[in-house]
């Protein structure tokens, strides 16, 4: 029984000769992007604008939906609750959940504590409360959008040394534009930026560089083959190779994500759909954009001189 395909298994399409149209596409995400974090930044969660913490417990497994509906009564924004566990916590399991708010400028943070506390009844008991200055705040956000770059810049590092140097380059970019427009998504729809969202970016640079490699690494692989092939009709060629690949992997990838999306709750909501944006993103620059930098280029390894027979 031959097996189901959702796509040919070989692909002719001219990637080359259509990318100014990805170019053109990729160009104006960017500008959006851009234009959106100068002008209006990004609507910052809790853990890079300050607020209150608490960790509470109840006798009994807590619902966290029914916490979040009383939390929410007292008008905090948009407050984040997670389940915790270990020690006490996990005696029954589900009994301890964290809750942060920001409070409004004419709040004190024990009137904050104390309303929370109010809220959830008796059936509830406080085990700490801290508060979360605007300086460490401050520091966090530092901090990570310094690890979201080093990230980049560390994975240029490693594919300009598994390859070479102008494969380096392109991994840069490709890679420094799925984060870039990844990040001005958040801008743009005034998602919460918080860690969650620094990991999201982390995870989906990690991804893209991944799709990435793959591609490159066939390059380099027929580039051994076809000496005499132009690069033009070599990218083609490798990146057709890998068309099906890479469309059914990114797929894959896709489908474990939306039902984090349409029912991780609020708590997920952002992280998913900026996973789900960045795995189209990232497709699209791996298979269009990656490669083709390699046209502006000096000829990698002193071969496949750029001849432009298929642009």
């Amino acid at each position: 029984m031959p097996f189901l395909r959702f796509i040919p298994e070989a692909t002719n399409i001219d990637f080359v000769g259509r990318r100014y149209y990805a170019f053109a596409l990729d160009g104006l995400l960017l500008l959006i992007s851009i234009v959106s974090i100068m002008t209006q930044g990004f609507n910052l969660g809790i853990d890079f604008t300050g607020g209150v913490m608490m960790q509470v417990k109840s006798a009994q497994t807590v619902d966290i939906g029914k916490v979040r509906g009383r939390v929410d009564s007292l008008g905090f924004g948009d407050p984040e609750l997670q389940y915790f566990g270990g020690g006490e916590c996990d005696k029954p399991a589900n009994s301890c959940v964290m809750i942060r708010v920001q409070p409004h400028a004419a709040q004190s943070d024990q009137a904050v504590a104390n309303g929370i506390t109010t809220a959830l009844g008796p059936g509830f008991t406080v085990r700490s409360t801290d508060v979360v200055g605007p300086k460490v705040s401050q520091e966090l956000f530092r901090d990570g959008v310094l690890a979201t770059l080093l990230a980049v810049l560390m994975i240029a590092l490693y594919v300009a040394v598994r390859f070479e140097w102008q494969y380096g380059i392109g991994a840069a970019i490709a890679t420094g534009h799925d984060v870039l427009v990844t990040a001005g998504m958040y801008s743009v729809l005034h998602l919460d930026f918080s860690l969650k969202s620094v990991a999201a970016l982390l995870l989906l640079a990690g991804y893209s560089i991944n799709d990435t490699v793959v591609v490159f690494d066939r390059i380099r692989e027929n580039r051994r083959k076809y000496k005499r092939m132009s690069l033009p009709d070599l990218i083609n060629l490798s990146t057709n190779h890998i068309a099906t690949r890479t469309t059914l992997v990114s797929v894959a990838t896709a489908l474990s994500i939306i039902p984090l999306f349409f029912f991780g709750g609020r708590a997920l909501f952002d992280f998913s759909a900026a996973i789900l944006f960045g795995i189209v993103v990232g497709t699209f620059s791996s298979t269009y954009v990656a490669a083709a930098l390699l046209l502006y280029l000096p000829p990698v390894g002193g071969g496949n001189k750029v001849e432009e027979k298929t642009a």
